[in-house]
């Protein structure tokens, strides 16, 4: 697998090695040692599973008490996937990194905790994947708002698509306002 660095160093993207022929494919989607090597560490603990439609945007998630690492993968369609970096002690506190993640590059992007995480869908239809290092606890959850001027996330909006999100994501908070982390 090839790690390699994203604009906020702790955010990686993950290419695999992939082997096809006339058969199809395979490839490996987590090696522990390899993840260790590449500076990823931590037990995941549960795995989700997401489907959407294309205009859907999910995020920005975020748990402020037992914060979640992401491994994030789409095995179905393509997403415009976001962190947002809520870390105070970090210089790159409120800056943000997308990759594109689709079934066809099979890449891959790990989002350590403190990060705020959301995707946009631009196919028809998405089944996206993650592995979390925490389990979800929904007291602790928390929402940043998808389109906070302060933080200019530049999400590739598909014309004439009317976006389709929730009202808990519509009425996420702005980040000067949100809980962050040290």
């Amino acid at each position: 697998m090839e790690f390699k660095p994203t604009n906020i160093p702790e955010v990686i993207l993950i290419s695999p090695v992939v082997y096809g022929d006339d058969r199809g494919f395979f490839m490996e989607t987590y090696r522990e040692a390899e993840f260790s090597s590449a500076g990823i560490e931590g037990k995941f603990v549960q795995d989700n599973h997401s489907g959407s439609v294309q205009g859907t945007l999910r995020g920005l998630h975020y748990q402020v008490r037992h914060p979640q690492g992401k491994l994030v993968q789409v095995v179905h369609g393509e997403v415009f996937d976001v962190a947002v970096d809520l870390r105070r002690s970090s210089s790159t506190f409120g800056s943000w990194v997308g990759e594109y993640l689709s079934a066809e590059n099979k890449r891959q992007l790990w989002i350590p905790p403190g990060f705020a995480h959301g995707f946009y869908v631009l196919s028809e239809w998405v089944n996206l994947i993650y592995k979390v290092t925490d389990y979800y606890a929904p007291e602790w959850d928390r929402t940043l708002l998808w389109n906070d001027p302060d933080i200019g996330i530049e999400w590739p909006l598909i014309a004439g698509t009317k976006i389709n999100i929730s009202s808990k994501d519509s009425n996420g908070v702005r980040f000067r306002d949100a809980e962050t982390f040290d």
